[in-house]
């Protein structure tokens, strides 16, 4: 955050000074959880499902903060938003569940237009945008393009899925003077809400990783998704400002925007039409691809060291980010070759002691990210019995039975072994691999996490490997933290870190 007074963050949010003068600077970042106040930080109140966020004003000055951003008067230094306008279309005001008059939606307004005046401010002065989008794989493609431009300056980018209407200002707000490359991720609930997100914090490269069915039931159809991904191609510059859209050229809905931006367009995939290509993708025993890139800029071999071939595209798209923003082509490969995984649940493989391997994608699920998780335990599986354990795809509409009965018989033709689906949400999973041909013990329907639990701790080996993936109302983490509960409170757990976003890892479509 660049610092401010507070009698500057009311010109630009359209504010009141109250219980201030204005002369209080702000010279931390902005929080919206009291706990979390730093020293010089600006806090921003909240109304809840359970607490609202103007009864912890008070606490939050008294821990460091110098001032309020509020909806309504407060027993602290603030700045007071004006409310909305009646029937103003506001993205941010179905964000929060406890705000039943509005007061939520006007403060996340104030706080989206306080970034969009600090990034205005940091873009003249060299800052790069890069805004990601697409069904499915956002999270850890951000992950990797924050990995491949954090040496050539400093880089931001949100913890996990922080790229909603409150967690993309506030990743734009922790951009400094010294900041370089902000990247973020955009997703949408409906038409408009990527529009809005690039509005807060204009692109300079965007990419569009692919059109799934995540969603579908909000947005009508598969083509309906895409006029909403698209929106963020409308968004950058031309080309001749550096405006750059990367696009998957596997992905025809996708490929197609290249019509809808004035930017530069650099396709990439494994397509013969990819400006940024891989060549020879080969899996080994734990899913980690290696292949040959190829580029304009030259070719180099890429070894991952993240689990399934679908971050072969992801490498792919932050390779060419990487590119256009200056690196070199060998500095692309050796970085990508140690790039980590950084998000929690996340195709998260954990080898056990005794061998079994755990592959966690219990984050959430659709239709594409469970096909593309099922490949990789067949891929891990070749020399062990797998075990698919899978929860509900949420929110496909009146396609989720036929989706459901779709990732069933999937698993029953990609030969995994056994398969347990977790609550009757998910049963139309259970009855399409009974009718692909699956019997008896091979596919079972449990009630919930727990009978999961029982049964896999009963059955499965030490050689075997077990997939868990859901989406996250169906909670199937806690079925990969009891397979490796143990061995962590032993100490004998993979060495693997993670990034723990809690209650902060707000991710949607």
């Amino acid at each position: 955050m660049i610092s401010m007074s507070l009698a500057r963050l009311a010109e630009i949010v359209g504010g009141t000074l109250h219980n201030s003068d204005g002369s209080e600077t702000i010279t931390a970042g902005v929080e919206f959880d009291s706990r979390r106040i730093e020293a010089g930080g600006l806090f921003v109140a909240l109304p809840g499902e359970r607490v609202d966020g103007h009864d912890f004003a008070a606490g939050a000055v008294a821990k460091g903060a110098v001032g309020v951003l509020a909806a309504r008067p407060v027993d602290a230094p603030a700045v007071l938003v004006p409310p909305l306008p009646p029937g103003a279309v506001n993205a941010g005001s179905v964000a929060l569940s406890g705000d039943t008059d509005g007061s939520g939606a006007a403060v996340l307004a104030a706080l989206g237009a306080l970034a969009r005046h600090v990034v205005a401010e940091l873009t003249e002065t060299g800052l790069a945008v890069v805004g990601v989008t697409g069904s499915s794989g956002k999270t850890s493609t951000k992950d990797i393009i924050a990995q491949l431009l954090e040496p050539m300056g400093p880089t931001v980018a949100p913890p996990g899925s922080f790229n909603n209407e409150l967690g993309h200002p506030w990743t734009a707000l922790l951009a400094d003077a010294a900041t370089r490359h902000l990247v973020l991720e955009l997703s949408a609930r409906g038409p408009g809400h990527i529009a809005e997100l690039a509005r807060i914090a204009p692109p300079l490269l965007g990419v569009v990783l692919n059109v799934g069915t995540a969603h579908v039931g909000e947005f009508g159809s598969r083509e309906g998704i895409a006029a909403t991904k698209g929106e963020l191609v409308e968004a950058l510059p031309h080309a001749d400002n550096g405006g750059v859209a990367v696009l998957n050229a596997d992905d025809p809905l996708v490929a197609a925007m290249a019509e809808r931006t004035s930017a530069k367009v650099v396709r990439v995939g494994e397509s013969p039409d990819a400006d940024v290509m891989a060549v020879d993708v080969q899996l080994d025993e734990l899913a980690r691809a290696s292949f040959r890139l190829v580029s304009a800029h030259g070719e180099t071999e890429v070894t991952l060291g993240l689990h399934g071939e679908h971050h072969v595209g992801n490498a792919l798209t932050a390779a060419a980010v990487a590119l256009e923003l200056g690196a070199s082509i060998e500095e692309v490969g050796a970085r990508l070759s140690t790039v980590e995984r950084r998000s929690e649940r996340r195709m998260h493989v954990t080898t056990r002691s005794d061998g079994l391997v755990v592959l966690n994608d219990s984050y959430n699920a659709n239709p594409e990210s469970t096909r593309v998780a099922l490949k990789a335990l067949a891929s891990v599986s070749r020399e062990r019995r797998s075990w698919a354990v899978l929860g509900e795809m949420a929110e496909l509409g009146e396609d989720s039975v036929t989706a459901h009965d779709e990732i069933g018989r999937l698993a029953v033709r990609l030969n995994i072994n056994r398969l347990i689906v977790v609550g009757e949400r998910a049963a139309a999973m259970h009855h399409g691999a009974c009718h692909e041909g699956s019997w008896g013990d091979e596919s079972m329907l449990v009630a919930d996490a727990e009978e999961a639990i029982a049964v896999l701790t009963e059955q499965a080996g030490p050689d075997d490997a077990v997939l868990v993936k859901a989406s996250k109302v169906a909670e199937l983490w806690r079925v990969a933290d009891a397979l490796l509960g143990a061995e962590r409170a032993a100490g004998t757990a993979s060495a693997a870190s993670t990034v723990g976003t809690g209650k902060r890892d707000g991710g949607i479509a």
